[in-house]
């Protein structure tokens, strides 16, 4: 996104996974907005049978929505918002701060928190965390010696 005065990024890798993850289940969920006729056939209700049948996409999207309705409950309804706006409709942050009377650059700010929300219910943190150090096993117990000539 933009980098504030310390030169650092504004939003860090975990917020960027997060947002990745939102507009997959967005497309998954096929709640994107058309500009444009589709011929595709398992859209069209055509003669695809199998796995990527009507049905099976459409079990799909409705499981999508499923998990997007769930997130929605999870996050604040600015925040819920902003994301969708952003990663659904695909608008500009000025276009949200005009449609909603916002001073500027607070949609950037309610972005940030959406995403840092989003993260924490994925699972998403900027620091990875690991279990306990585990010595090395094999399934070998020990070498066995090896026999010379024969």
């Amino acid at each position: 996104m933009s980098a504030n005065g310390a030169g650092d990024a504004f939003l860090e890798p975990h917020h960027l996974a997060a947002a990745e993850r939102l507009e997959r289940l967005i497309l998954r969920a096929q709640l994107m907005p058309r500009v444009t006729m589709s011929y595709d056939t398992a859209s069209a209700g055509g003669g695809s049978r199998g796995t990527n049948s009507v049905e099976a996409g459409s079990d799909s999207a409705a499981e999508a929505r499923q998990k997007l309705n769930r997130l929605a409950g999870m996050l604040p309804p600015d925040c819920w918002g902003v994301l969708i706006d952003c990663y659904g409709l695909g608008k500009g942050l000025q276009v949200i701060e005009t449609e909603r009377r916002w001073p500027r650059r607070s949609a950037k700010l309610v972005l940030r928190i959406g995403l840092d929300q989003l993260a924490a219910q994925f699972g998403l943190t900027a620091q990875a965390k690991g279990g306990e150090r585990v010595p090395a096993q094999s399934w070998v117990e020990q070498r066995l010696p090896l026999i010379a000539g024969k």
